[in-house]
């Protein structure tokens, strides 16, 4: 790849060298004739068509990628808002696409209905007041309505009602993994600083709060099916990202701050594998896998594993060098499941006294 790009780069220098060159010899003042450096109506029927060409290029293409690539699109959102927000995007992408399909098309056929040709001038108008209004009052009106749209949709998400009484959860970030702390039978996080961090105690829990007494710090997540969980994020080194892209949530992890976001999770782990569309991506992957695992072991190395779906927590921001593998495992069930998991993981104050 190192070896295509360094091509790639001299390959451009090249055609940079070549252009300049031609600048400077239209620049040179002379007496010869350089007319043939001139458009003529040949060269302006093959860029007008080609024009028309690369649109149609531009239309096919788009219709293969959605063909061959649709596959690999996100499933249903496992989130209660997660619905609302594939909605904004849907009518986003909608909009986007239908004004790109009209605008590429008139740009290319106007440029090829408009062509330069010698017998022909082009008229000048100096202004046009009612189609400058037109061009920028519709833009205008449809993206103040996306844009509210957008913003209620976001209030809706960021507000927690109290009395929905969400089960608090920290999630805490650090190069290059990432740590759960429930808040416990009280339902509050203990104060933590990263300046508490001291052997075993990796989240620098303050031992001495007693709301951190029963807080239980855990390398997986589970969460409770139909409860509102509202995740307190907090970030130990640089700037991370905590991105569940099943659950259509993400919230930046910055270091001396705690951000926040919610959401009710609506399927379950055993649910989504259950997905049609889930199965069909599963054995496409693990059909990928099997031919990968045919060539290692021709090496003499070890076969890839069967992939099974699991929703995953990621950092969404190029966090350092090994950013790419900074996952969490995330499961959800019901809540007596949860619950049977949660009394099985010992507490803060339990780990740090052995």
């Amino acid at each position: 790849m190192t070896a295509f790009l360094v091509v790639l780069v001299i390959v451009l220098f090249g055609v940079a060298l070549w252009q300049l060159g031609k600048i400077f010899e239209l620049s040179k003042s002379n007496t010869t004739d350089s007319s043939e450096q001139i458009a003529n109506d040949k060269d302006n029927d093959i860029n007008g068509w080609l024009m028309l060409m690369f649109v149609v290029f531009i239309y096919v293409l788009s219709i293969v990628c959605f063909y061959k690539w649709s596959k690999v699109f996100l499933p249903d959102a496992a989130s209660e808002h997660g619905v609302d927000i594939d909605q904004l995007w849907l009518i986003s992408m909608v909009l986007i696409f239908v004004v790109g399909i009209i605008t590429q098309w008139l740009l290319h056929y106007f440029a090829f209905k408009y062509r330069g040709r010698k017998d022909q001038r082009a008229t000048f108008y100096a202004d046009n007041d009612k189609l400058e209004f037109i061009w920028t009052i519709i833009p205008v009106i449809v993206l103040a309505a996306l844009i509210l749209y957008g913003l209620f949709t976001w209030t809706d998400i960021m507000n927690v009602d109290p009395d929905e009484d969400p089960m608090v959860v920290e999630l805490y970030a650090y190069q290059f993994d990432w740590r759960a702390r429930y808040s416990g039978d009280d339902n509050v996080l203990g104060e933590a600083n990263v300046r508490l961090i001291e052997g075993s105690n990796t989240l620098g829990v303050d031992v001495a709060d007693p709301n951190a007494q029963d807080d239980k710090v855990v390398s997986e997540l589970h969460l409770p099916l139909g409860r509102k969980v509202l995740f307190k994020m907090r970030s130990q080194d640089v700037l991370h990202s905590a991105y569940m892209p099943h659950f259509r949530a993400q919230m930046n992890c910055v270091p001396g701050m705690v951000t926040q976001f919610a959401f009710t999770p609506t399927i379950t782990t055993e649910e989504m594998r259950l997905n049609d569309e889930m199965v069909a991506k599963v054995k496409d992957i693990n059909s990928i896998r099997r031919e990968k695992s045919k060539a290692l072991e021709a090496k003499g190395d070890e076969a890839l594993e069967p992939y099974e779906f699991d929703y995953l927590l990621l950092c969404n921001k190029i966090c350092g060098n090994n950013h790419y593998n900074m996952q969490m495992k995330i499961i959800v069930e019901t809540e007596a499941e949860f619950n049977a998991w949660l009394a099985e993981q010992g507490s803060v104050a339990e780990t740090l006294n052995k």
